[in-house]
């Protein structure tokens, strides 16, 4: 009763245009799922995600739902995603592409589902971690278990959203690092994150990641920013 009574004093909007949500709508209305940049990246395992990592990290799959263009709808959600506390875009996006991700052969194969991990003084400025419920929405459609215990961040920095790939690479080699023992061995992990840019976080993420004996490392990304 206070929740149809909340709806009908502050009727939720569209994450994207803000515009008041109709019956059946969540959280994004259906005039913005229409207009997104859409990658079909799970259509063409060679996609441009997936051309990111040649040379730097072996992957057996890359991609990411979305386009981000600059002051375009996607940077709006992300943005409400990751600093104005609306994590239901998470839940929204992660439901949505894991129906596309059942249809990719080699993700059957995935063991775990690893966030890359805030800091826990960033955690704790921001309260939560943006790729958290985009996390928990692929385990629970893929039917996959997801881990937060395995990649850890030990060294505090500033975002990285302003710096080009080498200012990104500079320095961060030891930022991320693993806990595992003989039962994390021999696994397919499918590493998780809010925008692919340059990769270079991701790179270093998965990098830990094959410290692990017999790894195999994918990649899913909610957006990929068009460059």
């Amino acid at each position: 009763m206070f929740k149809s009574l909340l709806h009908l004093f502050f009727p939720p909007t569209c994450a994207g245009c803000k515009t008041i949500l109709i019956a059946n709508e969540n959280v994004i209305c259906t005039s913005c799922r229409h207009e997104m940049p859409l990658t079909q990246h799970h259509l063409n395992p060679e996609n441009d995600a997936y051309k990111k990592f040649y040379g730097r990290i072996p992957v057996e799959h890359v991609s990411a739902l979305l386009y981000f263009h600059k002051k375009g709808i996607v940077q709006e959600l992300i943005h409400s995603l990751k600093y104005r506390g609306q994590e239901a875009i998470g839940t929204v996006l992660g439901e949505w592409y894991a129906e596309e991700l059942k249809n990719i052969p080699v993700l059957s194969t995935v063991d775990t589902i690893i966030p890359v991990p805030l800091h826990p003084k960033k955690l704790r400025e921001r309260g939560y971690n943006q790729v958290t419920e985009f996390g928990n929405a692929l385990a629970k459609s893929l039917q996959i278990p997801i881990s937060n215990s395995i990649l850890f961040r030990q060294v505090y920095s500033k975002t990285q959203s302003q710096k080009n790939r080498l200012g990104r690479t500079e320095g961060i080699d030891t930022i991320f690092d693993v806990s595992f023992d003989e039962k994390d061995h021999n696994k397919h992990f499918l590493l998780i994150d809010d925008v692919i840019t340059t990769g270079a976080t991701l790179e270093v993420c998965a990098k830990a990641l094959l410290k692990i004996p017999g790894t195999k490392i994918s990649i899913v990304c909610m957006a990929m920013a068009d460059s």
